[in-house]
């Protein structure tokens, strides 16, 4: 990469000040502590699913948190294909959101499994809800192996972007499938095509609760993750430099970030 195209390690090791991150970090933990409470004691019970309701509390954010988290990786990786904002921080960026977006959509899909049993009465059904979402799991899975394949960085970085954005056509068939399809799965409760939400009082204030917390758990901890690929990639600069420093017998000059 050109000097314009690429910022260095150490110019921005990290998305968010330390003093941010910290702040994102206590309202997280304090925005979970009141997720247990309502969602265990504070809400009532679902008149028909009984307790095992309380799982949506979990359940939907997780899956609002994979679609916020796979549209970052789309559009980070959107960036980094159209030359006046080509940036390796956008490349890394894609892939620590899309790492933590497999994360929420594996909690999602267990979540509603365990939501299912007792509703429906099994584990798993070939719904196509539950369908698409599973192949936005092994879609994005398999961005994932991708990225680890070696190359050039230049050529494998926009070979990642564009897997990323051909991955991310799955979101909106996820989303709207129950709409396309006659599905188990219950309809959109919040974002519905009336936009009008379909749970009100205690109930609805728990699911928002839970969508803060959740969202501020995936902002602070994309940017660890964002913070682990910079020294991952110093670390590898460093193994190489020292590999030609052994060969040639010239002073080590990189060190890590």
């Amino acid at each position: 990469m050109t000097q314009g195209e690429t910022t260095t390690a150490g110019a921005r090791d990290q998305l968010l000040l330390p003093v941010v991150r910290r702040v994102i970090g206590v309202c997280a933990l304090v925005a979970l502590g009141f997720l247990t409470v309502f969602g265990l004691w504070g809400a009532p019970t679902d008149a028909v699913q009984g307790d095992a309701q309380r799982i949506m509390y979990l359940h939907v954010p997780s899956a609002w948190l994979a679609y916020l988290a796979f549209f970052i990786t789309a559009s980070a990786s959107a960036l980094f294909l159209w030359p006046r904002t080509r940036s390796t921080a956008w490349d890394r960026i894609a892939g620590a959101s899309a790492e933590l977006g497999v994360l929420f959509t594996g909690f999602a899909l267990v979540l509603g499994s365990l939501w299912g049993r007792p509703v429906w009465g099994f584990w798993w059904a070939w719904d196509a809800r539950l369908v698409s979402t599973a192949l936005l799991f092994f879609l994005f899975l398999g961005y994932l192996a991708l990225r680890r394949i070696p190359g050039d960085p230049v050529g494998a970085a926009k070979r990642n972007a564009i897997a990323a954005l051909i991955a991310f056509v799955d979101v909106p068939i996820v989303h709207f499938s129950v709409e396309w399809w006659r599905t188990l799965h219950q309809k959109a409760t919040v974002f519905n095509p009336e936009l009008n939400p379909k749970i009100h009082g205690v109930m609805g204030l728990t699911l928002w609760i839970g969508t803060i917390a959740f969202t501020l758990v995936y902002v602070y901890l994309l940017d660890r993750r964002y913070r682990l690929a910079v020294l991952e990639e110093g670390a590898a600069d460093v193994e190489l430099e020292r590999a030609i420093a052994e060969r040639t017998g010239a002073p080590l000059t990189v060190s890590a970030p």
